[in-house]
């Protein structure tokens, strides 16, 4: 309650700070920013109301505060700063994605906290209950280029750290930029971090739950893409089948899509379940495609999807192809045999010639393109492989029995 009475006071000296006093549904106290103080309740107040009217006050019923919290839209979900998200930041640290934490604790008040893989733990233990938590990269060391990107007018939130590592925030206008310009000469990095909803882009943001995991807390912030994208990301399970649009084909192989605003991606052996060489022999950009999601990574926010997991698998049908004599190209030579090919087709499945199994007297005069008969003579299907003979083919009649023998 004291807490309570003191940030009361402070919001009604205009000190800055602002935030909402709420108690479950029960009790709410809000300062608007003219100085009007807006109280609710769940149970008759008349005593109060009397009280307050006897002071020289002159309170008025109202349905409801025009600073009740209200999202910006039906969809929009704040971030807790849950067990996925403490995961998230030690990645991002880890990877030296991330080095600042803000805690805001109330509107216009926060701290900075540098980060370290050693020192999250430590970091997390000290944060205001509540508090609204927005992770940054790390200043620049460049002082003087931090401070060149000064607006010409407006409020700003200066931050610098010294040559001790303490860290030190002030919010100025122009009329101060001179003035700390010069204060921070000696720092060892600084930067300026807009004062305003969309021009702030911290990497990603998170509300504090309380101490039974529930979120209470309510900020009216932007959301940064990766709160966009880890709200998608809560939608999604391993399984689901999603349909989306080829945005590009990088030139590692890898196929991004995007599914919904979220970019997902399909890496080569997800892309069919037959021999390809290059993603554009089965994808286009632009492409609208149905895939089966693999994963779902909250942490490094990747989804995998599989392209090929909503097809037919044509493998037990080329195991039944046991025993069958083909003759195809052959692909590619290697130290232990060669390669080649059993079906018409230019994706068509490839099998292995090991040396022990090719005839000795035109061994050294196979070359890549020449027609090889073989016989197939097993597949693999958990490990995609398949094995040929050459030897056993030159004496099997092509239906499939041996010389001298029955079929």
């Amino acid at each position: 309650m004291a807490a309570g009475l003191e940030l009361v006071r402070a919001m009604l000296r205009d000190s800055g700070a602002w935030c909402r006093l709420e108690a479950e549904g029960a009790f709410t106290v809000h300062v608007g920013w003219d100085q009007y103080l807006y109280v609710g309740s769940s149970r008759p107040c008349e005593a109060a109301l009397a009280r307050t009217r006897s002071l020289g006050l002159f309170p008025e019923r109202l349905d409801t505060s025009p600073y009740d919290f209200a999202p910006d839209g039906p969809l929009r979900v704040q971030r807790p700063a849950d067990a996925d998200f403490w995961a998230r930041l030690h990645w991002a640290v880890s990877a030296h994605r991330a080095t600042f934490l803000e805690e805001t604790y109330a509107a216009n008040a926060s701290r900075w906290h540098r980060l370290t893989r050693d020192n999250i733990e430590a970091v997390r233990s000290q944060l205001t209950p509540r508090a609204q938590l927005a992770v940054w990269p790390d200043l620049l060391t460049d002082v003087d280029a931090a401070m060149g990107s000064l607006p010409e007018e407006g409020l700003v939130e200066v931050l610098w750290e010294d040559e001790d590592g303490r860290i030190t925030s002030m919010v100025v206008d122009e009329t101060q930029f001179e003035a700390v310009t010069s204060q921070i000469t000696s720092a060892r990095a600084a930067g300026v971090v807009s004062l305003a909803t969309d021009e702030r882009h911290p990497l990603f943001t998170a509300v504090l739950p309380d101490s039974d995991g529930v979120l209470r807390a309510r900020w009216q912030t932007e959301p940064t893409p990766s709160d966009r994208g880890w709200a998608f990301l809560k939608t999604l399970r391993r399984g689901q089948v999603v349909t989306g649009t080829v945005t590009t084909i990088a030139s590692f192989g890898v196929t991004f899509v995007d599914i919904g605003g979220f970019t997902a991606m399909i890496n080569i052996p997800e892309l069919s379940w037959r021999p390809i060489n290059h993603p554009s022999d089965v994808v286009s950009v632009g492409q609208e495609i149905t895939a089966e999601v693999l994963d779902v990574d909250m942490v490094r926010e990747r989804v995998p999807l599989s392209l090929r997991a909503v097809q037919e698998d044509p493998w037990p049908q080329v195991a039944q192809r046991i025993g069958q004599v083909v003759t195809g190209p052959v692909t590619k030579i290697v130290p232990f045999g060669v390669f080649v090919r059993i079906e018409d087709r230019e994706d068509g499945f490839e099998g292995l010639v090991h040396t022990s199994e090719l005839n000795e007297s035109s061994e050294n005069d196979i070359e890549v393109g020449d027609a090889l008969t073989v016989k197939i003579i097993d597949v693999d299907i958990a490990r995609r492989r398949i094995a040929l003979s050459h030897t056993q083919a030159r004496t099997t009649r092509p239906g499939g029995g041996s010389k001298g023998g029955s079929a």
